[in-house]
């Protein structure tokens, strides 16, 4: 008990005595943390829009004529020679029509004067989540452009491969905001514990002649870094909360959150962050520390 009482009057006092570089290093950490964070979450939720919007994804396959039914028995089985597809669905000409009406709503009129038979038939193909990897889509695709009487595949081609595009450079974005948290965290850490280190470097050598352990000259300072982490990202993820809450109920339309529900990091992924920034500056606490106590 006594031992934890004269730690932490020496943790109190080293706050007292440093208290300019520890409020730097304390903005430092919540400020890296808010960024890792911040860009983690906008990856997460962008992997989250992609299986949502995935859910609806569809390969429509015009043809040159309407299939008999021999013929789409036949164009079945080809194409799940390819692989098992969620659903296939056949689209007349007159279907076709009749959605595009639909679509058109009070402009319908404009369809009066046109044959019901000008659209194309085509097959809407659905396939499995386990086909949603851009590079198989494609083979499925140029696949079923091989089919008799096909015309002309589409799935969405250029907004898909423009969203696999921006998720790797958001994925590359999470790794370089890691690295930096990981950098900057251990190195302001460090330096902060040193300035303490420097400013009662008397202090410590007596403290070590009169038979102090490393243990107790070392423990003010670990607490130290474990109070800079833990502190440094609760406020850094209070604050991505607060930017989160106000996207949410300001910036984005009640159409876009019916389509994609975005959502904040859950209690675990919290845990993690904060546990990560204890232990970077529990390691940055360590590194000052064992250079001192090694000279």
């Amino acid at each position: 008990m006594n031992f934890w009482l004269a730690v932490l009057r020496q943790l109190g006092r080293n706050l007292r005595q440093t208290w300019p570089s520890q409020l730097m290093t304390f903005l430092t950490v919540s400020l890296s943390v808010l960024i890792f964070a911040l860009f983690s979450l906008i990856y997460m939720n962008m992997l989250t829009a992609g299986r949502q919007l995935g859910d609806d994804l569809r390969l429509v396959v015009y043809l040159a004529d309407e299939p008999g039914p021999e013929m789409q028995e036949q164009l079945r089985r080809k194409i799940t020679d390819f692989d098992q597809v969620e659903s296939i669905h056949f689209v007349s000409r007159q279907e076709a029509y009749q959605r595009f009406r639909e679509q058109l709503g009070d402009n319908s009129d404009v369809l009066d004067d046109m044959p019901r038979d000008f659209l194309p038939p085509s097959i809407e193909v659905t396939p499995l989540h386990s086909l949603r990897g851009l590079s198989q889509i494609k083979l499925f695709s140029d696949y079923l452009a091989k089919l008799p009487g096909a015309q002309k595949v589409q799935y969405g081609q250029e907004w898909i491969e423009r969203f696999h595009a921006f998720t790797k450079v958001l994925r590359l974005v999470v790794l370089l905001s890691g690295s930096l948290l990981i950098l900057t965290t251990i190195f302001m850490v460090s330096h902060t514990i040193r300035l303490t280190i420097m400013g009662r470097v008397d202090e410590l050598e007596l403290l070590r002649l009169v038979g102090a352990t490393n243990n107790y000259i070392r423990m003010p300072f670990m607490l130290e870094g474990f109070l800079q982490g833990f502190l440094g990202s609760i406020i850094g993820l209070s604050a991505l909360y607060a930017l989160f809450l106000w996207i949410a109920h300001r910036v984005t339309g009640p159409e876009l959150l019916s389509m994609v529900r975005i959502s904040f990091f859950s209690p675990g992924s919290i845990l993690l962050i904060i546990l990560l920034s204890i232990v970077l500056c529990a390691v940055g606490s360590h590194f000052s520390m064992y250079k001192y106590l090694r000279a």
